[in-house]
């Protein structure tokens, strides 16, 4: 009997004393030199703890280790295999040619409750953000800059829009840096498609460059034309004008004389009238037995 009350007592005392080293263990934690930890109480973030041993309510606070060394992301091909990742590298430069461009972002934790509560994949955020901020710059600029000599730009540009895009995102990243790894012409299949385009682009404009010049010959030979023809237009509506002035006017004339002088006005109309009609008049006259005998022209008719 008293060993069975020596042996509750003995399991007793082993239950506090193990239940008091987990209440001693579990009030401390440690931060290591590249982390930071966010407290929770009661599943709400409370605190923000550096490197170094802390204390911690048991089983009210809980802690959340967040790695702040900087971190690096592949855009356009794969980290650990170095294989090109054609749908993030192929793209179109301002000037319609195509290329595959490689970069490396750097990035580190600058607020760690936003990076753990703000969003769902604060990563996967930032990677769609860099890749947006990439094709919008590289869509305006040449493909030459973007081979050769205008990459520090590039880079420059990017890492700007994209600072400024995590800002309004506000998901507790900071980008530390992005370099272009390599830029080089698309794969042979694309060159083809690409060069397919070029030669309808040269095609178009050699079409409007023969449309131009041809415009640029016919344009002034049809001007001139439509001039000579308004000119004449011109010329004889002056001519249609004046004539049907001087009938008018001729008209006025024998009318004034008609009424000053009516019967001598006629026969000279007359005789005027005959003198002009009978010089072309032809006089046939039939005998009656089936045979005309034609007359000569007769002579101009004189008063």
């Amino acid at each position: 009997m008293r060993n069975n009350q020596a042996i509750g007592r003995a399991v007793k005392v082993a239950s506090i004393i193990i239940v008091l080293a987990v209440l001693f263990f579990s009030s401390f934690y440690t931060i290591g030199e590249q982390e930071q930890a966010v407290v929770t109480t009661l599943g709400k973030p409370s605190a923000v703890t550096e490197p170094g041993l802390h204390l911690k309510l048991p089983f009210i606070q809980h802690v959340k280790k967040v790695d702040t060394t900087i971190k690096g992301i592949a855009i356009g091909y794969e980290l650990n295999t170095n294989r090109s990742v054609e749908s993030e590298s192929l793209m179109i430069t301002s000037d319609y040619n195509f290329v595959n461009v490689d970069f490396f972002l750097e990035y580190k934790v600058s607020d760690p409750i936003k990076m753990l509560y703000a969003s769902e994949a604060p990563i996967t955020i930032l990677k769609n953000v860099a890749q947006g901020c990439i094709r919008s710059v590289i869509g305006t600029t040449d493909v030459d800059s973007v081979i050769t000599t205008g990459k520090n730009q590039i880079q420059s540009d990017i890492r700007e829009q994209i600072m400024q895009r995590l800002e309004k995102e506000d998901i507790g990243i900071t980008l530390v840096n992005i370099t272009i790894q390599d830029a080089e012409p698309p794969t042979e299949k694309v060159k083809e498609a690409f060069k397919a385009v070029e030669t309808a682009k040269q095609g178009m404009e050699t079409a409007i460059n023969n449309a131009n010049k041809y415009r640029n010959e016919k344009l002034p030979e049809a001007e001139a034309k439509v001039d000579k023809i308004i000119k004449e237009a011109e010329a004889t509506k002056a001519a249609r004008i004046n004539e049907a002035n001087g009938q008018a006017a001729r008209f006025d004339a024998l009318y004034t004389e008609y009424i000053k002088y009516p019967l001598i006005t006629k026969q000279r109309m007359y005789y005027e009238t005959m003198q002009d009609i009978l010089p072309d008049l032809k006089v046939i006259i039939e005998n009656g037995n089936g045979t005309m005998q034609e007359l000569l022209p007769l002579g101009a008719f004189e008063n």
